[in-house]
């Protein structure tokens, strides 16, 4: 009974240790193998910035709806600000099997502070541009570079290129920590915000 416990207790750990970890153990692969051979990992040098326990870890990410999920994670903090601006949360919440390309804070600081200003003040340019982060359908790793381009709910295209753990979308947003799961979606988390085209 003891050794189930401790067995099941650890499962866990082996899928998020390797994801963040910079130095590979014998007893555990690198993250760039561990999501090669079973994408079930999140994968990315940003990953190493998520919280390791409570409510914005992975883990605790998992239980929560996406909109929920990403306001626990202070990596996700300029995006929620905005998605609750623009009165996305229950949208997003409410939706099944989502993908979302999350822009992490970084992302947002690269945008000059007066435009980031004035999109935040305009609510429809704001939804277009965040509903164009969001994919109608479940997509993993191994579909990410391979099975786009794929619809946003803005109604545009997103093309991502790449594999194993390198992708990039629409040709200029690095995915930096992929493979983040809410109960309701999968999230890639992005170092550039994407345009509509």
């Amino acid at each position: 009974m003891r050794r189930a416990l401790l067995s099941a207790a650890l499962i866990p750990l082996a899928f998020l240790l390797p994801a963040c970890s910079s130095e590979p153990s014998e007893a555990q692969p690198s993250a760039v193998q561990s999501t090669t051979a079973g994408s079930e990992a999140p994968f990315g040098t940003a990953c190493a910035a998520v919280p390791k326990d409570g409510a914005g870890s992975f883990a605790g990410m998992a239980k929560d709806p996406v909109a929920t999920a990403a306001s626990n994670n202070p990596v996700l903090s300029t995006l929620v600000a905005a998605v609750t601006q623009a009165g996305l949360v229950d949208t997003l919440n409410g939706a099944k099997d989502v993908t979302v390309f999350a822009p992490a804070n970084d992302a947002f600081a690269k945008i000059p502070a007066a435009d980031l200003q004035a999109v935040l003040a305009d609510k429809d340019k704001l939804t277009k541009i965040l509903t164009y982060h969001v994919v109608g359908q479940k997509v993993t790793p191994a579909q990410l570079g391979t099975a786009g381009p794929f619809t946003t709910l803005q109604g545009g295209k997103l093309t991502v290129t790449g594999g194993g753990t390198d992708f990039t979308v629409n040709g200029t947003a690095k995915v930096v920590c992929g493979n983040v799961r809410t109960s309701n979606a999968t999230v890639y988390i992005i170092d550039t915000v994407l345009m509509p085209m």
